[in-house]
């Protein structure tokens, strides 16, 4: 089994009911280890959209993607859940739909925050850096706040 680190958010219909949805889904092939606080977040990149929440999860799994890939949609788009795989164990994955480490996780407190309450000293295999490293060098928190469950 590999250890496996998930990112999960969504902005679209009941935000709580869809990421714990779609950790369901996850089931059987993925064993749920570790799931951090939830967060409301800004949107990045395409802000005209309502507020997302994020969080993430340790997990273990044999899968790389196909229980895990996410439906067409505008990129970056408002959805009712995304998930990204952030890291697959300390493997690099280039495939043409899927890239792991994520390749953007260095940029999105979305992704950092949640992540740093589960794996915080987890180091990236392509920078060496770690997630707190790389949580700390973000200008913007992305409007991010702890989620009331």
């Amino acid at each position: 089994m590999i250890r496996v680190y998930i990112a999960l958010g969504g902005n679209l219909g009941d935000r709580m009911a869809n990421l714990e949805a779609a950790i369901a889904a996850l089931a059987p092939d993925v064993r749920v280890l570790e799931r951090s606080p939830v967060y409301e977040t800004d949107p990045k990149y395409m802000t005209d959209q309502p507020r997302f929440l994020n969080m993430a999860l340790a997990a273990e799994t044999d899968l790389i993607e196909e229980r895990l890939g996410r439906g067409a949609g505008e990129r970056y788009g408002p959805r009712p859940i995304d998930l990204d795989i952030v890291f697959y164990g300390d493997e690099t994955v280039e495939l043409p739909d899927l890239t792991v480490p994520h390749p953007r996780l260095a940029e999105r407190a979305f992704v950092l925050r949640p992540l740093a309450d589960i794996a915080l000293a987890k180091i990236h295999p392509g920078t060496g850096l770690s997630v707190a490293e790389m949580l700390d060098a973000l200008d913007d928190d992305g409007g991010l706040a702890p989620f009331p469950r």
